[in-house]
């Protein structure tokens, strides 16, 4: 199985990004524009949905005709996906999409077999499969537009009894801070993610920046920048300690597209995480960097088993 040709989609907050893969290894990729978190907000959800197909639809195709042999599809999603029926139960940064099934239309429109999964539980996969040695189990924290998390264990993906197993962006780590998109406040993607550093330089400032403007303001020494990133990294180190007390692994992998700001945010993260974690893990956790990068979800998604 592992030598098919597949096709990988990885569908993130503003884009999307389809590879062909064989023998884990990306042999092409091509990035799409795709701003499904506005096309939901602007049209009713039978709408959002039809045209969200459209442009799997879309993008798919043209990969195909680059790789006609590809076998089969595997889609990374932000959201809940029901490990029984492999729909989409709720996507809190897309709004309106409940229960929607995604997969069955796409396949039959493509005619080839279509497997949807979380978009982190899929990056999670494409390092496991990358890591050598493989670990027995990992987590894999995605920085990206939120914050997503997936986990291997014991050298399986683990979506969870109900597909939401490893959503650490929702875990609650300021009480009564900021709303977050699933319903609650305080959650760990408002601070720890591009759109919550953005909100603390903010708030501290009243300038919109991006978080990418903000690193290079941090790099330049600025105060404000550099309390953003701070924040995030404590964030994520508290959340993380947390996360580790429950599942017990050994390895940690950070990917998603604000991987690469790690260097601003790994001296407080290493730091804060030494300190929360409780004496019978410290110094026992490797936290590494993703080694594919912001490619993970789409290699990973492409190998899922029995895709």
């Amino acid at each position: 199985m592992s030598h098919a040709l597949r096709i990988g989609v990885d569908v993130g907050g503003t884009n999307l990004r389809v590879g062909a893969v064989q023998q884990h290894r990306v042999l092409w990729e091509q990035r799409h524009h795709a701003d499904f978190s506005q096309l939901c907000r602007s049209h009713a959800p039978e709408l959002a949905l039809e045209k969200i197909i459209a442009e799997l639809d879309v993008a798919i195709e043209r990969a195909r005709k680059q790789f006609p042999a590809a076998e089969a599809v595997g889609i990374g999603f932000p959201g809940f996906i029901d490990p029984a029926t492999h729909c989409v139960s709720l996507s809190p940064n897309l709004p309106g999409l409940r229960n929607v099934d995604i997969a069955t239309p796409l396949a039959h429109r493509l005619g080839l077999p279509v497997r949807i999964e979380n978009d982190a539980l899929a990056a999670a996969w494409g390092e496991y499969l990358l890591a050598a040695p493989r670990p027995p189990s990992l987590i894999y924290l995605g920085l990206g537009t939120g914050v997503g998390g997936g986990l291997i264990l014991d050298g399986k993906p683990y979506p969870g009894q109900h597909g939401v197993s490893m959503e650490v962006g929702h875990l609650i780590v300021q009480p009564d801070g900021r709303p977050c998109g699933c319903g609650n406040r305080g959650c760990l993607e408002q601070y720890a993610s591009a759109s919550g550093v953005a909100a603390t330089y903010r708030e501290l400032t009243n300038a919109a920046l991006n978080a990418r403007q903000i690193a290079l303001l941090a790099e330049q020494g600025n105060r404000d920048a550099l309390q953003a990133y701070r924040v995030a990294a404590e964030m994520l180190a508290a959340a993380l300690a947390h996360i580790l007390k429950v599942v017990d692994v050994g390895q940690v992998v950070i990917g998603g597209g604000m991987h690469a700001a790690w260097p601003l945010l790994q001296p407080v993260f290493e730091a804060s995480l030494h300190a929360a974690l409780i004496p019978a893990l410290r110094g026992r956790v490797a936290v590494k960097l993703a080694q594919a990068g912001d490619r993970a979800g789409m290699l990973g998604a492409a190998c899922l088993p029995e895709c």
